[in-house]
């Protein structure tokens, strides 16, 4: 897994950011096919190297056709939900504006799904959030941290008229995210929103630079040449030399006891849970005070899936009450493929750690599919998909090792 690093001292804008992640060796033409999958016909993305404070750095331009001025959230998630676009790639650009509905509709007092997107539902902004999701995915950056955000000073103008530096988006953003930032010494709007936006949706640590072994950096360009500072964004992609430098994903855990619920509705109390955003929810029988048997409801979630799961707990369940903590989530990378079970087809999650293949598990429900098909008992499903899917990662973990062994310098497409 390649981990990354951004160098916001100079604040973060989705252009600077793009051009960063190009200027590390993603592929324009990657990121052109990804935002046409969106936009179709109304945007060109094209690069320019120009250097700022006397270092060069790779400017973004987005060419855009005529649109509509207005986007609310519930136009752009149907859009990106019907774009043909890499799975990963939808989900990273759907929390990136899932983030700025949540701060636009806070800053404004309306409704998230109502909120009318102004400069982050233009053409351009939309091109630089599916950009730099679609860059990511192909440079392959798994966790990521960041120095904290430079915000600048000053005011912006806006299509509510002038805003304050910090923009109230903004602000939230930070707030809702826990996040460090300063206001810098330049009166600009040095950190945009959808800026802000991607820098949180990637990273999950801030800091300097973690100990790695370093691959390959990029800088992307700001409009403005600043006097005295590189108005740049920079990237440092390697190889983490200490896993302790990855603190993981941030997350929140909720409990709640429930004495009083007829049982009978715990799975379905479970399953809306996980439709809310839940990343697992769980129950632990406990005998609480009065000798009274009950059980522990634990939902694990992110931040921003928080506020539907309180929603949920309180209309599904009895509770009157609950704890909440944050924690953090440590995952290994992990990748799905297909297994062939006769006629049937099966998914296979495939979990790796250090780029080896530690854990390889068919999906449950495809395995009772394929049952079925098959008109053979689940048991016998299972095994011939484990069977298929060992054999398959066999064949990748060998191929993994030849190509490491053979061809070192391909697993390295950045350029310095």
């Amino acid at each position: 897994m390649t981990a990354a690093w951004f160098d916001c001292s100079a604040g973060a804008a989705g252009d600077m950011i793009l051009g960063a992640l190009l200027d590390a060796g993603a592929s324009l033409a990657a990121v052109q096919r990804a935002v046409e999958a969106v936009a179709p016909g109304a945007v060109r993305v094209r690069v320019e190297t120009v250097r700022r404070c006397g270092l060069a750095a790779t400017r973004v331009h987005v060419d855009t056709e005529p649109g509509p001025p207005h986007r609310t959230w519930h136009d752009i998630r149907a859009t990106l939900a019907g774009a043909t676009l890499a799975e990963p790639v939808r989900e990273r650009a759907l929390a990136v504006f899932s983030r700025l509905a949540r701060a636009e509709a806070a800053a404004h007092g309306v409704p998230a799904d109502d909120v009318h997107f102004h400069e982050v539902g233009a053409l351009d902004a939309i091109a630089d959030v599916v950009g730099v999701c679609a860059a990511v995915h192909e440079l392959g950056v798994g966790p990521a941290t960041a120095t904290p955000l430079t915000l600048g000073s000053g005011s912006v103008p806006s299509a509510h008229g002038r805003l304050p530096v910090p923009a109230p988006a903004v602000l939230r953003l930070l707030a809702e995210h826990g996040a460090p930032a300063r206001s810098g010494g330049f009166p600009y709007e040095m950190a945009t929103p959808t800026g802000v936006a991607l820098v949180l949706t990637l990273c999950s640590g801030w800091g300097g630079l973690p100990p790695l072994r370093v691959l390959g950096t990029g800088s992307g360009a700001g409009a403005r040449d600043l006097a005295g500072v590189p108005n740049v964004v920079r990237v440092v992609l390697g190889s983490p030399l200490d896993d302790d430098a990855y603190p993981g994903t941030e997350a929140v855990v909720v409990d709640a006891n429930v004495d009083d619920l007829d049982p009978r509705i715990w799975p379905q109390v479970l399953a809306r849970l996980l439709s809310a955003g839940a990343a697992d929810a769980w129950l632990t029988p406990v005998l609480m005070k009065k000798g009274r048997p009950a059980h522990v409801l634990s939902v694990l979630c992110s931040p921003q899936a928080l506020a539907d799961v309180r929603e949920t707990i309180v209309a599904e369940t009895s509770t009157i009450g609950s704890r909440e903590y944050r924690v953090r989530k440590r995952e290994l990378a992990r990748e799905f493929t297909t297994v062939a079970v006769g006629t049937a087809e099966v998914r296979v999650k495939v979990a790796r750690h250090r780029g080896r293949i530690v854990n390889v598990q068919p999906e449950y429900e495809d395995v009772v599919a394929a049952a079925d098909r098959l008109g053979v008992p689940v048991k016998a499903a299972l095994a011939r998909s484990i069977a298929a899917a060992a054999q398959v990662a066999e064949v990748a973990d060998v191929a993994d090792v030849g190509r490491h062994q053979e061809q070192p310098e391909r697993r390295q497409p950045w350029r310095t």
